[in-house]
């Protein structure tokens, strides 16, 4: 087991429970590590008490081959994840309460982007795919990653993914922000879309920046994990041409 991922991996859990994202078992993490395997953190046990040496490693079909303890029932979903973006190293799934919301409404609040920073971090999309029971198709899911960095899961919670475990967690932060920011402009008459210009250069910079899909990886870096994006360079940058 790489010790430093599994105390990324660790700290990443203890970091959902503080930020009330998770509760109870809930949420889980993964991180590909080579050779079509993921580390993963345990099923039964709070987000707040994870530790390193808890941690399976479980091959492409979800099987655990490495750790004593048994792996989340949803490992489907993380599968499903590195499928659609194979340039993916990190998946974190989470159930903030705003973003939460919205997608056990059935609503997605980021149709029409409204904060020009956010864009550049996940592009003008979080789709909401419809609620699948354990087990079942992930179709849904795979097609949504495939155009998206974070995805709403019907009556489930919030999935993202990243290079690095701070990019996926700073999009959970995001979204979750962006909920909350959308909830709260409802009784106002709700956000007012930015002006689609403004939003195409936006998405340009993201990509310049080698953010969201198709992003590649480095020469020699199949499976492994890369150094973070400097996403805030990226906004500074996208806001700049702006004007």
């Amino acid at each position: 087991m790489d010790e430093n991922l599994a105390r990324q991996l660790a700290a990443l859990c203890q970091a959902l429970h503080a930020r009330g994202w998770v509760a109870n078992h809930d949420g889980n993490v993964s991180v590909r590590i080579g050779e079509g395997r993921l580390l993963a953190s345990p099923t039964a046990v709070s987000k707040a008490d994870v530790r390193p040496e808890m941690l399976v490693t479980v091959d492409g079909e979800g099987k655990v081959v490495a750790g004593s303890r048994r792996v989340f029932s949803e490992i489907t979903l993380h599968l499903a994840a590195f499928r659609a973006r194979p340039e993916a190293t990190w998946v974190v799934h989470a159930h903030p309460p705003h973003a939460t919301a919205w997608a056990c409404a059935g609503e997605s609040f980021w149709d029409a982007p409204f904060l020009a920073e956010a864009v550049v971090s996940l592009g003008e999309s979080i789709p909401l795919v419809q609620y699948v029971a354990p087990g079942g198709s992930t179709g849904g899911l795979e097609a949504a990653l495939s155009r998206a960095d974070a995805v709403l899961l019907g009556n489930h919670g919030v999935l993202t993914i990243g290079p690095d475990a701070e990019t996926a967690r700073l999009r959970m932060e995001l979204v979750e922000h962006l909920a909350r920011i959308a909830l709260l402009a409802k009784p106002l008459g709700g956000v007012r879309p930015l002006p689609a210009e403004d939003v195409a250069k936006l998405l340009e910079a993201r990509k310049k920046a080698g953010l969201g899909p198709g992003a590649a990886r480095p020469a020699g870096a199949a499976e492994a994990p890369r150094a973070p994006v400097d996403v805030e360079a990226a906004v500074r940058e996208a806001l700049r041409r702006l004007g």
